[in-house]
């Protein structure tokens, strides 16, 4: 499909940006002709800026630029829609997304929490956190003394040993009937095995990849064993 920028006045399509990893939507911004072309030639996302009259690479000036996953098209070929991997907060703001609560709407979750606190939906929140705890991996030397910092000191053999126990822990919360622990000891759970993910060399995202994988053979026909 090929976007038809005629049926705009101005020429210019509108385009919405989505975080590929958590699927937090981060800005929209216009494509002409040129910005389309060179966001697919290039990698990174340009758009056309209607107050400068210009292209304007996302993050020619601070660095944040917005690396694209993937485009896709609607079915009217006037809208683009942007998966793209943030490098840095995409509002001038220095939040993660350009879009925040309305005035007086309901800004709090089913648990309480202000929702505008929340960088990304509650199931974008794991890559967000797998996300964090790459960056510790990378950059220890920014947050020295946080506790995923000193778990990839520790090494492999002490992050296995913590999911083990964790595991352990969210059996017998289980097991016992304890709703609350349970919760909490599988968030316990979750948190280590994506650093043990990370310092194996693997990720949530190739984690997801195998279950969808899973998933398309089961819709297909295909059956697995049943546990015993």
């Amino acid at each position: 499909m090929i976007l038809n920028f005629a049926k705009m006045p101005d020429q210019l399509v509108p385009a919405i940006v989505q975080d590929a990893a958590t699927g937090q939507v981060l800005m929209l911004g216009y494509f002409n002709a040129e910005a389309w072309q060179l966001t697919q030639q290039q990698g990174r996302v340009t758009f056309f800026s209607r107050s400068k009259q210009r292209l304007w690479t996302k993050g020619e000036t601070s660095g944040h630029y917005l690396e694209v996953v993937s485009l896709h098209l609607d079915c009217d070929q006037d809208t683009v829609l942007v998966l793209a991997h943030p490098h840095g907060p995409t509002c001038h703001r220095g939040t993660t997304s350009c879009f925040e609560p309305l005035a007086g709407a309901d800004t709090v979750d089913a648990q309480g929490v202000p929702a505008a606190a929340w960088p990304a939906p509650a199931v974008g929140f794991l890559a967000e956190l797998d996300r964090l705890i790459e960056q510790r991996r990378q950059h220890p030397e920014a947050e020295p003394g946080s506790y995923t910092v000193r778990l990839f000191e520790k090494g492999l053999a002490r992050i296995a040993q913590k999911v083990g126990e964790e595991a352990v822990e969210t059996v017998i919360d289980a097991m016992a009937g304890n709703r609350a622990g349970l919760a909490g000891e599988a968030a316990d759970l979750v948190y280590h095995l994506l650093v043990l993910l990370r310092i194996s060399g693997s990720s949530l995202a190739e984690l997801l990849v195998v279950l969808r994988q899973r998933h398309q053979r089961i819709r297909a026909g295909e059956r697995r064993p049943l546990p015993e």
